[in-house]
C-alpha cells in the first residue's frame, strides 16, 4: 500500500529510540498518522514541526497497519508561529478538535480551512475570528452544523442577531426580542461580515460563547471531555489583544 498526499502536521509524538508518530492532516485521506524514522534527527525535526506543510508519502504492507511515512517540506509556518501566543493556543485549539475526527476519514473542507487558519493565525487581529469559524466549520463536520442564513421564526436573512440554543437556528433581533434570556448572541462577524474590520472583543467573546456551547453539548460532553485548556487561553488572549 502506498500514497502521496499534502498535509499540515498537527502533532508529533516519539516512538522508540530516534523516530516519531507524526500525525497530519490530510488532504484526500483525512487525519492520518505514520511513523517518521530518525524523526528526531537534526535533519527532519524543523520539518515536521506542528502547523509546517508538508508532502506525504505513506507507505506499509496492509492499509490497517501504522505504516511509514517519507516526509518533505512543502512551507515551513512553525517558526512564524511559535513566537505568537495567539497562534500557540489557536493552533492548540484547533488541533485538538480535529482529533475528534475518525482517523482516516477526508474532510478536505477541513483541510483547506486549516491551510486559510494557519497563514492568518499570527495575525492578532485576525486569528481569534477565524478560530472561531473553524469550530463552526468543525460543527457541520461532525453533523451538528448551525443555521445561520435566516431568522428560523420569520425566514428573513436581515438584522440576525441571536441563536436558538435548542435549534441552533439564527433567529432576528425583533423576533428574539420577548426571548431574549433564552438566546444566544449572534455576533456580526458570522452574520454579517465585517466590511474589513476587525471583530470587537464583544463579538470575539460572543463567537467563542456560542461555538462553545454547541461543542461542548455535541461533541464533548458526550464523550467525557473537556474543552482544551488552550481554547479557554485563546479566549483570554483574544480578550486582552481586541
Amino acid at each position: 500500500m502506498e500514497w502521496t498526499d499534502e498535509g499540515t502536521v498537527i502533532g508529533v509524538r516519539r516512538h522508540g529510540e530516534s523516530a516519531v508518530i507524526l500525525e497530519a492532516m490530510t488532504r484526500r485521506h483525512g487525519r492520518h498518522l505514520g511513523l517518521v524514522r530518525g524523526g528526531r534527527s537534526a535533519r527532519l525535526q524543523p520539518v515536521i514541526q506542528p502547523g509546517n506543510a508538508v508532502s506525504l508519502t505513506w507507505r506499509a504492507r496492509l492499509d490497517e497497519h501504522l505504516g511509514d511515512y517519507k516526509v518533505e517540506l512543502l512551507a515551513s509556518h512553525a517558526a512564524r508561529l511559535i513566537v505568537a501566543p495567539v497562534a500557540l493556543c489557536g493552533l492548540a485549539t484547533v488541533s485538538a478538535l480535529l482529533r475528534l475526527l475518525p482517523e482516516r476519514d477526508p474532510h478536505p473542507g477541513l483541510h483547506e480551512a486549516l491551510a486559510v487558519l494557519i497563514a492568518h493565525l499570527d495575525d492578532e487581529a485576525l486569528a481569534p475570528a477565524l478560530v472561531v469559524r473553524f469550530e463552526l466549520a468543525m460543527l457541520a463536520e461532525l453533523g451538528f452544523g448551525l443555521d445561520l442564513a435566516r431568522c428560523a421564526v420569520t425566514g428573513s436573512m436581515d438584522d440576525l442577531g441571536h441563536v436558538s440554543p435548542k435549534s441552533g437556528k439564527a433567529v432576528s433581533r425583533a423576533a428574539a426580542a420577548p426571548y431574549l434570556d433564552r438566546l444566544l448572541t449572534l455576533p456580526a462577524f458570522l452574520s454579517e461580515g465585517q466590511g474589513g474590520r476587525a471583530p470587537s472583543v464583544a463579538d470575539i467573546t460572543a463567537g467563542f460563547a456560542l461555538t462553545g456551547f454547541f461543542l461542548k453539548r455535541h461533541v464533548f460532553e458526550p464523550r467525557g471531555l473537556f474543552e482544551p485548556a488552550e481554547r479557554a487561553q485563546l479566549v483570554e488572549l483574544a480578550a486582552r489583544i481586541h
